[in-house]
């Protein structure tokens, strides 16, 4: 599945990543009492990318593999605006755009139901190539409602970046292209497998049933309670995570 990386260089940075992930504990295995998502799927595993935010010297490498990975697939010179997902999007989305040198403003999930009754905070930047970031994405859900968002507001978004990247279920990079966003990620779970084999930070049994996940997230999902499609999925409108 490293196929989701298209250099030595994007492969290289997803190692780092998955390493700094399960250093700071931000890898959660659990098959015996699985996780699950707003979404309705059912996962043995569960991401969490907020942990980041406690580790200076984590998130700063992130970060600069961020920055790295947008200058490589989309374009320093191309992005005019970063602009976070509420909530855990808009730490990163300060970072990218510190480091990026660019205007900064961040998508909230609903109107906040007074004042400018706003969707979009900081400034609406309407004309201008906004790049989306968020922490993760599961099945690209929440990437739409912010990207629609962004677009009635008149900003050109093309391009969404996440640090994580399920990598497994169906629809994630489908549902983007169908609206002609790009989604570039760091690092996926079968980076973290790789990882794994590093270091024993979990033992074979649950590697072994997290494997089985990856290989039929779908399946997994049904037999354990959860949705058991892409539709029944989006049909919940839930968030990701």
């Amino acid at each position: 599945m490293t196929k989701l990386h298209t250099t030595d260089w994007d492969r290289d940075a997803a190692l780092t990543t998955a390493r700094i992930l399960l250093e700071i504990k931000a890898v959660n295995f659990r098959p015996a009492e699985p996780f699950t998502f707003t979404s309705g799927w059912k996962s043995p595993v569960y991401i969490d990318c907020r942990r980041i935010i406690y580790f200076p010297r984590a998130r700063t490498r992130i970060c600069e593999l961020a920055v790295e990975k947008i200058g490589r697939h989309v374009g320093l010179e191309s992005i005019e605006v970063v602009a976070g997902g509420e909530t855990a999007g808009i730490p990163f989305a300060a970072w990218i755009a510190d480091r990026m040198h660019l205007p900064m403003a961040y998508v909230r999930k609903q109107a906040k139901g007074f004042g400018r009754n706003a969707l979009i905070e900081g400034d609406v930047p309407e004309g201008r190539r906004t790049l989306l970031v968020e922490d993760l994405t599961t099945d690209g859900q929440s990437k739409v409602r912010f990207a629609t968002a962004l677009r009635e507001a008149g900003a050109i978004v093309d391009h969404a970046f996440v640090v994580f990247f399920y990598g497994v279920f169906p629809g994630s990079f489908e549902t983007l292209a169908r609206m002609q966003v790009g989604l570039h990620h760091l690092c996926t779970w079968w980076d973290v497998l790789e990882a794994c084999r590093d270091r024993p930070y979990f033992d074979d049994a649950a590697l072994a049933e997290v494997r089985r996940f990856l290989e039929n997230p779908v399946a997994w999902s049904a037999a354990h309670g959860g949705v058991a499609s892409a539709e029944e999925a989006a049909a919940r409108k839930g968030g990701e995570g």
